[in-house]
């Protein structure tokens, strides 16, 4: 059961995981594997709106999307996008990557391995993750730009989507936590977290939603 508190609690946590960045044109995008199929839709739509010229999709395969994308994240996001309108010379696949770290650092190897030179990415992920894959490109890669971008949803819409509010709620938290831990760890650059965020994140664990945590360092 969802109360009327972790409800505003979690949007709470919704709002602040989204940069709120302005989608504007960038040497690439990279869309971040997972499964959510909207994540590759919004890089369809941003590059039919001649915000780059080039895309690189990333993801191997979690325990989450093993049965719905056998073939991997990135290459159903690929066909996704050719099913979209996207020519194929358009589209790099790095099919290996397995978590956020991994999705900026073999991103970028390949784009240098193809010789492709780039002064900004658009990253596109889910809306709950953006913050932390900005965090992480900047630790990783902080000689480029990044721009944010994902699906304009509100928690309710992507709630509707997913179909399962508790799950949601769980991966905002978790989402929130790494954003806590994961700079101590070097993962990711460290950024303020408001006082209200804070004590919305942690009346969310004490309410039970940690499903999504992981072990501190």
């Amino acid at each position: 059961m969802i109360t009327s508190q972790n409800w505003a609690d979690a949007e709470k946590l919704w709002d602040f995981q989204q940069m709120h960045h302005e989608p504007r044109p960038c040497s690439v995008a990279i869309g971040l594997g997972s499964h959510d199929l909207g994540v590759a839709d919004v890089t369809v739509d941003l590059y039919h709106r001649g915000m780059m010229p080039l895309i690189v999709f990333t993801g191997a395969t979690s325990r989450t999307t093993r049965e719905r994308m056998p073939r991997g994240e990135a290459e159903h996001y690929r066909e996704r996008a050719l099913e979209l309108g996207v020519p194929d010379s358009a589209i790099l696949v790095e099919p290996q990557a397995r978590n956020t770290g991994e999705n900026i650092r073999f991103s970028r190897s390949l784009l240098a391995d193809k010789g492709v030179h780039i002064e900004s990415v658009l990253l596109v992920s889910k809306p709950y993750e953006e913050r932390r894959s900005y965090a992480t490109a900047r630790k990783l890669w902080p000689d480029v730009e990044i721009v944010n971008a994902s699906a304009p949803m509100t928690l309710a819409e992507y709630v509707e989507s997913i179909q399962d509010s508790r799950l949601v709620v769980d991966m905002l938290v978790g989402a929130q936590q790494r954003l806590l831990i994961y700079p101590q760890q070097g993962f990711l650059i460290h950024q303020d977290v408001p006082s209200l965020v804070a004590a919305a994140y942690e009346r969310l664990c004490s309410a039970g939603f940690t499903t999504r945590l992981v072990a501190g360092p």
